[in-house]
């Protein structure tokens, strides 16, 4: 249910035809849409092996199946029709997390959740430990499927990063008997998916899930209730879970500002010591050295992921920044302190109505060089200049150009979900490359 573009939906399709079931993919989403997703099984859709229910679902699919596998992004699964017509016709539902981590286990497992973060936190952790000369791969949310990479070697680490909705799947609440990992790992709490959780009370406390079935040998890591500011900690005291961030596990991970970093920003300061304080638990638990010099020196050669935080170059004496994946208010705020003089910074924001409050980022308008909405929020983010409504990414460059000075910067962090004009916050940061360097390509003809 649900074939998706991330990989997840199409990999455990793959898994299962691959043990020899018959597989009924729906998806409310088109062919069309979906065409990458569906090119790799294309000659199993042709034999009738992987049949297709595309642009709709019908309930007697959910009766009649053997098993349900639901993409982890289906909104609101506690009371989606559609599975309800399984759960009453006494068909087990799962997810392709769920799947994954039960063959997994959780003695070797690294997960790492958090409102902003976790995927450039994903990454330097893999960075670190290979350095450090440990055996580890990575998945979860970062993309794709760990099931047909199934086993792996016995002393090996797999990092996870787990979104909000994933870590629902691991609990209790889905279903599940839970689960934790052996080093559970928080980079923040900020709102966020109030539109899948329908609150953000419900949306933290499925972010407890990467702690809270953890044994007293395991461990968990985040600088969240030491380093969070006031209004995170206010929105995190929303759930009733608790202050389940504190007491984190106590490293040796270098302070504040001390590692040699080639992407900008206090915030990758923070999410380097988290990999590095990763590093040296696995240290612990494997009884070896932690070889963290040679961690540090991978992580100061790291150059960031793409779509976070970007340098697409300097066009017409405008740095630009491609940060399409900060979609909620505090990974925006966190990419802008980046930069010395907010007064030089071009915004682009805006996009897919999550239900998230995003004053924080309409009120910074006069402080800034330029704030330009694009979306279905743009009304919510422009409601009265300075801050401008350009409705769509083209046209927001467009305009940001026109008023930009050199020196000055052009940041797409749109502190909102994609949806509704992109397929997902690839394509929009993909556009918004190929935009601006088309500038600098016409200037030269």
């Amino acid at each position: 249910m649900g074939l998706g573009q991330f990989g997840g939906g199409l990999g455990v399709v793959r898994w299962l035809h691959g043990l020899g079931a018959r597989v009924l993919v729906t998806d409310l989403s088109s062919e069309e849409k979906l065409k990458d997703s569906l090119a790799p099984i294309a000659a199993a859709i042709a034999d009738g092996t992987i049949t297709l229910r595309l642009g709709s679902h019908e309930r007697s699919d959910f009766e009649q199946s053997d098993l349900i596998v639901a993409n982890a992004a289906v909104p609101r699964p506690w009371k989606n029709p559609f599975l309800d017509a399984a759960r009453s016709a006494g068909v087990p539902i799962t997810a392709e997390i769920r799947l994954s981590v039960e063959r997994l286990g959780s003695t070797r497992v690294i997960a790492i959740t958090g409102s902003a973060g976790k995927s450039t936190t994903t990454a330097m952790t893999v960075c670190a430990l290979a350095a450090s000369g440990r055996d580890v791969r990575f998945g979860g949310n970062i993309g794709g499927s760990l099931l047909g990479a199934l086993p792996i070697c016995p002393q090996g680490w797999t990092v996870l990063e787990l979104s909000s909705a994933q870590l629902w799947w691991l609990s209790q609440a889905s279903g599940f008997q839970g689960w934790s990992p052996a080093i559970g790992v928080l980079t923040n709490i900020a709102p966020n998916h109030v539109d899948w959780h329908e609150s953000i009370a419900h949306y933290i406390e499925s972010k407890s899930q990467i702690r809270r079935h953890q044994s007293s040998a395991d461990i968990f890591i985040s600088s969240f209730g030491t380093e969070a500011d006031p209004h995170a900690l206010r929105c995190a005291s929303e759930s009733s879970a608790g202050a389940w961030w504190n007491d984190s596990w106590n490293s040796l991970a270098p302070p504040a500002n001390s590692i040699s970093l080639s992407i900008p920003g206090e915030h990758q300061q923070r999410n380097a010591r988290l990999a590095l304080s990763i590093t040296l638990a696995c240290a612990q638990i494997d009884g070896e050295s932690s070889n963290i010099d040679a961690a540090s020196a991978a992580l100061s050669a790291f150059q960031g992921l793409e779509h976070r935080l970007e340098s697409v170059g300097t066009i017409e004496g405008v740095r630009c920044f491609n940060d399409s994946k900060a979609t909620t208010p505090e990974a925006t705020r966190l990419a802008i302190a980046s930069f010395e003089d907010i007064g030089r910074i071009h915004l682009i924001a805006g996009g897919y109505d999550k239900g998230i409050d995003l004053s924080s980022i309409r009120d910074l308008a006069p402080r800034l060089a330029g704030l330009y909405a694009i979306g279905a929020t743009e009304e919510m983010l422009a409601p009265t200049p300075p801050a401008m409504r350009c409705g769509t990414l083209a046209r927001a460059i467009d305009c940001a150009f026109a008023r930009a000075k050199s020196g000055d910067i052009l940041l797409l962090s749109p502190a909102c979900a994609s949806y509704g004009q992109y397929i997902n916050f690839e394509e929009r940061g993909k556009q918004f490359v190929s935009l601006v360097r088309a500038r600098q390509s016409l200037k030269h003809c």
